[in-house]
């Protein structure tokens, strides 16, 4: 039941993106007071660089849509699907631009204060840009309403820079494969907002080399104990996204992918990335690995059919499918997996 000081009725796409199931981008509120004490002078000349490109803004002009999005969109392939690909993605991106924005106003650290803000007025882009297909769709988030209604999670700064982190640099290169396959086969586009992911994806690519540089700066936060935390994260978003894409799979095949091997070209790019900073990398080529991410896959569609059917019968198998998945991810985090050596000396990562 939603609450009864809402004014207008909330659409069913609003409904989805304030959802808290497994596979939804949440929203995070952190440890203010920690974040004020960071010091990046060990990475001040990279820093500084970083800084100049978010006050150059070169996506300024980006997101603006022309008369390409103008018309009926309501004959799309696999539109469902396509509407689930926004709604997870404008979740994401306005989640980023709430705590971002949240960060910029508690802070008082002029590093992170400049920071933040820029990377809220980039997402804020970004999800006001998505919302704008979804409009076109009759599908519009009601963003007001999720600021206001959507559960917030706590986590520390530490975790925070690893889930962000992973989110830009996985969103860098799902939107990067993405665009290349599209530019390669232009017979396969069947919407305009996927000419916008080049330029767009570089956004993402630059938070993600500010979260590398915070993590440089302050490498408690990647060695020790912490190692253990860098891989739960991964392991975390790496089976999110293959059952959250293995679930809406035409989505992909309409673009001409093969799903499986769309994740692991994104695991791959985003693993090769992600050594700038992280001690190490997931076996993901393991055919085992991939057979129990399968699992977790069949286990899902599993869940979803017993929430259709509903019923105690079905809640009891729900539990029984969700313990298995849980047991599934741990079988997958004790896998063994491959070391990396952190360079010592940060620098920028030009993006591919």
């Amino acid at each position: 039941m939603y609450p009864a000081t809402t004014s207008a009725p909330v659409n069913e796409t609003t409904r989805k993106a304030q959802e808290n199931a497994a596979l939804s981008p949440r929203f995070y509120t952190t440890d203010f007071e920690a974040l004020d004490r960071l010091n990046v002078d060990a990475v001040r000349e990279e820093w500084d660089a970083l800084l100049q490109e978010f006050r150059d803004d070169p996506n300024k002009g980006h997101f603006k849509r022309n008369e390409r999005f103008e018309g009926d969109w309501s004959d799309l392939p696999n539109r469902d699907q396509f509407v689930d690909f926004l709604v997870s993605s404008i979740t994401a991106e306005f989640s980023g631009c709430i705590l971002y924005a949240e960060i910029k106003k508690r802070v008082k650290n002029p590093d992170i204060k400049e920071l933040f803000g820029h990377m809220s007025r980039d997402e804020g882009r970004h999800a006001g840009f998505i919302n704008g297909t979804l409009k076109d769709l009759g599908m519009g988030v009601d963003l007001s309403f999720l600021t206001k209604e959507k559960k917030y999670t706590f986590f520390k700064p530490k975790f925070v820079f690893y889930a962000t982190y992973l989110s830009e640099k996985i969103g860098y290169a799902r939107y990067i494969t993405i665009y290349r396959q599209l530019e390669a086969n232009p017979e396969l586009q069947f919407h305009p907002i996927f000419d916008w992911f080049r330029d767009w994806c570089n956004d993402e690519f630059r938070h993600g080399e500010a979260f590398a540089a915070l993590m440089h700066s302050n490498p408690e936060y990647i060695t020790g104990r912490n190692k253990l935390w860098i891989r739960f994260f991964l392991l975390a978003v790496f089976c999110t996204m293959w059952v959250r894409d293995h679930i809406r799979r035409d989505f992909y095949t309409q673009m001409g992918f093969d799903v499986s091997e769309y994740d692991l070209e994104v695991f791959r790019k985003t693993s090769e990335i992600s050594r700038q900073c992280f001690p190490v990398v997931l076996d993901f080529e393991n055919p085992k690995f991939v057979a129990r991410m399968n699992k977790m896959v069949e286990n899902t569609r599993k869940i979803e059919e017993t929430r259709r059917k509903g019923g105690p019968f079905q809640a009891i198998r729900r539990g029984a499918l969700l313990l298995s998945n849980a047991l599934t991810f741990g079988r997958l985090y004790i896998m063994k997996a491959h070391k990396n050596e952190v360079p010592a000396d940060f620098q920028l990562t030009p993006a591919y």
